[in-house]
């Protein structure tokens, strides 16, 4: 019963860029979906119609309705819709998790309700969604409908959804986005980091005394999180930008490969293909194709 009104209230309010008129609750509507490499931002996703599977790493996830997936970390992952149709659209409804949040809802319970342990969770996680916590988002998604209440009570229903989630089977892993000094908090400063120096060899040791861990706690931490390696991590945003840049430029194969970070044209055209299924020449001429088209 909730799950129908959710589908109804999605296929209604769903838009093209799948915003909403409440600040950070996203709808997701695709009616079929290609395999296709994007970051996951730090989310709540909440699937109501069909399903839809994560790839990270070594370690493929899978959610569909009535069930949800937790993010928190923004990390690399290749995704796609597996049961969307035209006549059956996979339906979604997203929260994007703020750490000020997390932080102010943990701050008004007992430390005692969230206990720790001695490795970080996984920033990646799927439960099934309790009745208390579908009635919640349906809740939220009614006030689309009802705007002179949805400036007033949107806040409160988004702080009840946090708490569900918090308090939940996954809620370690939430807790973590609110935790200043948590585990995660310092992997997630490594993420960034090698994010934006993707280019550049880096020494696992130096990483890990930027962030003021020992070499062996961020290895290790490191790998509960994304489920790679550091090294692994780096060589998975370097192929994912190459791909963009491939899209943008298909005519330019040898010069992405160096501007990503490989000396090795051979080296770079293996190590895509096993990401990606095809090596970046063929998966050129394809994007050649789709530019002709579009330009026809």
């Amino acid at each position: 019963m909730l799950l129908d009104e959710l589908r109804t209230l999605l296929t209604r309010h769903a838009r093209p860029d799948g915003t909403t008129a409440i600040e950070h609750v996203r709808i997701g509507r695709a009616e079929s979906q290609a395999p296709h490499a994007s970051m996951t931002g730090t989310v709540m996703a909440l699937i109501a119609q069909g399903a839809k599977r994560l790839a990270l790493g070594e370690y493929v996830y899978e959610y569909r309705a009535g069930q949800y997936l937790v993010a928190s970390v923004d990390l690399p992952v290749t995704g796609h819709f597996v049961e969307a149709t035209p006549e059956r659209p996979a339906l979604g409804l997203g929260l994007l998790l703020q750490a000020s949040e997390v932080a102010e809802v943990m701050l008004q319970a007992a430390p005692r309700n969230f206990p720790q342990n001695g490795t970080a969770p996984p920033a990646l996680a799927v439960s099934d969604a309790s009745d208390e916590f579908l009635d919640a988002a349906v809740r939220l998604l009614r006030l689309l409908d009802q705007p002179r209440d949805r400036d007033m009570l949107a806040p409160l229903i988004k702080r009840e959804i946090l708490w569900r989630l918090i308090t939940g089977e996954q809620g370690a892993t939430v807790r973590q986005i609110g935790l200043a000094d948590s585990k995660l908090s310092h992997i997630a400063r490594a993420v960034q980091w090698i994010r934006e120096n993707y280019r550049e060899p880096f020494r696992v040791d130096d990483v890990a005394s930027l962030i003021g861990m020992s070499t062996s706690a961020f290895y290790r931490n490191f790998q509960a999180v994304t489920g790679m390696s550091p090294i692994q991590f780096q060589k998975k945003r370097r192929l994912h930008k190459a791909r963009l840049l491939l899209a943008a430029h298909p005519k330019d194969i040898a010069h992405i490969g160096y501007r990503v970070g490989y000396d090795s044209p051979s080296q770079f055209s293996r190590e895509y293909r096993r990401l990606f299924g095809a090596p970046p020449s063929q998966d050129a001429i394809r994007f050649t194709a789709r530019t002709a088209d579009a330009e026809n």
